[in-house]
């Protein structure tokens, strides 16, 4: 039986490539003895159903209106109340909320992972820790590219122009300003092992509080 524990929320932020996957693996290695749930922001695309499909192609996915925050935030706090929730899913083939959902259960902790995880303030004040994965941005863009060109189909030309019109500008103007609410900022992200066992170390000391 789960104990009635408030679960711990960390919210790990960091511009597209940055490493903040890698960041989140590494803190659930350390941790394989707790329970630990990761929500991906990606997942609270708004749904654009009652839009046309030409219309949708045009969503800016790095904007912070393209998120659903007013539902992740009620799920968080569902969840903090040891409620279950249905996690959307979205369909990045015709650009809209699936039908499908994912039930999911209370855990201990709650890692929130996007790249603007840390720019709604209703979701700075529901988490234990906050930390932005700062990388650089010619590393960023090799990732990115990497993973576009062998996981999603895309050309070299496409990755690109969306960095160049879309990512670029959002990152100077919504992602990089959130760094300023980390508690942690974590240069190269999954790399810094220093980094990542300090904030465990903080994790710890937190669950061990926990009332």
């Amino acid at each position: 039986m789960m104990s009635q524990k408030k679960p711990i929320v960390i919210g790990v932020a960091g511009g597209s490539g940055s490493g903040k996957t890698s960041v989140t693996r590494s803190i659930c290695q350390r941790f394989a003895d707790k329970t630990i749930l990761v929500i991906e922001q990606d997942y609270y695309y708004k749904d654009q159903s009652h839009l046309p499909f030409q219309e949708r192609l045009h969503t800016n996915y790095d904007h912070p209106l393209a998120f659903d925050n007013d539902l992740l935030i009620q799920h968080v706090n569902e969840l903090l109340n040891n409620n279950s929730i249905e996690k959307p899913v979205y369909d990045y083939k015709v650009h809209t909320r699936s039908e499908q959902v994912i039930e999911v259960e209370p855990k201990e902790v709650i890692i929130l992972e996007g790249i603007l995880i840390l720019e709604d303030p209703r979701l700075l004040d529901l988490m234990d820790i906050k930390v932005f994965v700062d990388t650089d941005s010619d590393l960023r863009i090799i990732r990115r590219m990497l993973r576009d060109i062998k996981e999603r189909g895309r050309t070299i030309d496409s990755v690109i122009d969306q960095y160049t019109n879309e990512v670029r500008p959002m990152h100077l103007q919504f992602v990089e300003p959130t760094k300023r609410y980390a508690d942690i900022i974590i240069p190269e992200g999954g790399q810094n092992h220093v980094a990542i066992d300090l904030m465990a170390t903080k994790i710890k000391t937190i669950l061990d509080n926990k009332i």
